[in-house]
């Protein structure tokens, strides 16, 4: 049985402060675990008795392993409808990338909803990019709401926080640097490389005008409306896709 003090803990994580001084975070489901578990010990492992585990609990070192019932483990979940396992993780440290000759690598300037963030490290992942820099403002990686929107794919990807004009200002002068911008050239007729980093802006803002002044390579995504009223703006996450999608088939392409 877990006690009420554990509880307690647990749900003290859904706050970044707690997170960062237990240097822990939050995933659920059997997915986000379980992909997790492929790379990382947990030090808390809650599950049902229905939950089935890629492998035995008690390979994970000095994990502290909780069978509960539906009920209790509603007690402890940041979700809605909880999904047979709840499991605290370490918070791994990733280091700043330092070869840009063959990679493509994602930056995000402020990027606010955890949703987005999560949705936008599930596109990396799914395009191969397997680096993300985020600015100091961008949305904590380890909230649950991110954690869960990746759908695992916190698992495969490299994030890390830095003052992110220093860290653009400091790339060799050869690494080309993206941006979408309302004044950009067409992405789908541009010359695109097979390296550089893609940045990517706030919900509301866009990219900010000091990062935007570090842009060598300015893109937009046309739309396809023939003269009519449209949307303003594309979704942070969705243009991030449609940005990603471009350059690898493209690099697919001229191999």
């Amino acid at each position: 049985m877990i006690s009420k003090a554990k509880i307690k803990y647990i749900k003290s994580l859904d706050q970044k402060k707690y997170r960062n001084n237990e240097q822990v975070f939050v995933a659920e489901g059997p997915k986000v675990v379980g992909d997790l578990l492929a790379k990382h010990d947990p030090k808390i492992l809650v599950h049902t008795e229905a939950w089935n585990p890629p492998c035995i609990a008690k390979q994970y070192g000095d994990c502290d392993e909780y069978i509960v019932t539906g009920d209790e483990l509603r007690k402890l979940s940041f979700l809605q409808h909880p999904q047979e396992v709840l499991a605290v993780f370490p918070q791994t440290q990733t280091e700043l990338p330092t070869t840009f000759t063959k990679e493509i690598i994602l930056a995000l300037d402020g990027v606010q909803d955890p949703g987005n963030l999560g949705t936008i490290i599930r596109i990396a992942d799914w395009f191969g990019i397997t680096q993300i820099v985020c600015s100091k403002d961008t949305v904590d990686v380890f909230n649950p709401k991110v954690v869960q929107a990746t759908m695992g794919s916190i698992a495969h990807i490299s994030i890390s926080y830095v003052d992110l004009f220093s860290f653009l200002k400091s790339l060799p002068e050869d690494v080309p640097i993206y941006g979408t911008v309302l004044n950009g050239e067409d992405i789908y007729t541009k010359e695109l490389s097979s390296n550089g980093i893609i940045i990517m802006g706030n919900e509301g803002k866009g990219i900010s005008d000091p990062i935007k002044s570090l842009i060598t390579e300015r893109l937009f995504i046309p739309n396809f409306t023939d003269g009519r009223d449209t949307a303003e703006s594309l979704n942070v996450a969705i243009a991030t896709a449609i940005t990603c999608s471009e350059f690898k088939r493209r690099i697919s392409y001229e191999r």
